[in-house]
């Protein structure tokens, strides 16, 4: 299989490309820096990508670049996108003219195959609570949309009402057995999970979906939650000192019948880049036509193995 991966030399994509490379596969990195045909500027012109992606079996973007035309751009390539923002993978969902993997990583991906896996009922309402290791070197681009979360509303929460990000939350219990104070958070499940044809979550009748963040320092999740209510300290998010460790965890609830499912490991990009790996190996395996989620690609055992 050859793949041509964007966002290569980031702290996703290098775990993304060794994964890739150790199972077998052919892959080539594409970026501004890039000479010849691979010479790909994501925040420019399109049309090198146009002209490259139909020579490959999959396409992954795991640079952060959130351009929704991409999509049109891969046509038959199945695209396999890292990102974790609602409003972007809404969009590229409606450009799509291909397959695409929506949210392939962590939170959304891990977190979608965990809230599909639950025996839910329409109108079940689902807790994904998150906790992200405070202690981990994250890139660039993880920094940027954690402030991007700050003074921000939710997109399209199923509330049906304003939703402010990192203000109110809640207490749960974490798979160490330690409560923890988890803040709303707008990570994209809710949208996901209405997204693709076939599916009854979401709004109008469906699973309300509400995710929450927390991080593995105390203290910097107080923090956080001080920033969400004062924005204009929104630039200490790039210079926080990384207190805490690198574990992290996913909860699915369902308050209905308080039936959980959860993960965790250590190494936020470590394990966003084996399960993109896993999402391109499958969708091209499928031969993919539409676009999906994790949970359409991926079985719940799939990526505890991929995990392990």
């Amino acid at each position: 299989m050859k793949i041509l991966l964007l966002g290569a030399r980031g702290a996703v994509g290098t775990v993304i490309r060794r994964e890739l490379e150790q199972a077998g596969h052919e892959v080539d990195a594409a970026s501004r820096q890039a000479t010849g045909d691979l010479g790909v500027d994501l925040r420019g012109d399109l049309e090198p990508l146009a002209r490259i992606a139909a020579h490959y079996d999959a396409v992954v973007n795991a640079s952060g670049v959130e351009r929704a035309d991409i999509a049109q751009m891969t046509t038959s390539t199945p695209l396999i996108d890292i990102s974790a923002s609602g409003a972007y993978l809404e969009e590229l969902h409606a450009r799509a003219t291909g397959p695409i993997v929506l949210g392939a990583g962590l939170v959304p991906g891990l977190s979608t195959v965990l809230a599909a896996g639950l025996e839910s009922l329409p109108g079940d309402e689902l807790d994904v609570c998150v906790m992200l290791g405070s202690g981990e070197q994250h890139g660039p681009a993880a920094v940027e949309w954690t402030a991007g979360l700050v003074g921000a509303e939710l997109y399209r929460p199923p509330e049906g009402r304003s939703v402010m990000n990192l203000r109110g939350g809640l207490r749960s219990v974490g798979p160490d057995g330690r409560v923890r104070r988890y803040l709303r958070a707008d990570f994209p499940d809710h949208v996901l999970l209405n997204a693709v044809p076939g599916r009854s979550h979401g709004e109008g009748g469906g699973l309300r979906v509400r995710s929450y963040l927390t991080l593995s320092s105390s203290a910097l999740t107080w923090a956080l939650a001080v920033i969400g209510r004062l924005p204009a300290l929104r630039g200490l998010l790039k210079i926080a000192p990384h207190a805490g460790n690198s574990n992290w965890h996913v909860v699915v609830h369902n308050r209905r019948t308080d039936e959980r499912l959860q993960a965790e490991g250590v190494g936020q990009s470590e394990a966003t880049g084996r399960l993109a790996a896993l999402a391109t190996i499958r969708a091209v395996d499928t031969a993919l036509q539409l676009p999906a989620t994790m949970a359409d690609i991926v079985s719940l055992d799939d990526v505890r193995s991929v995990l392990a």
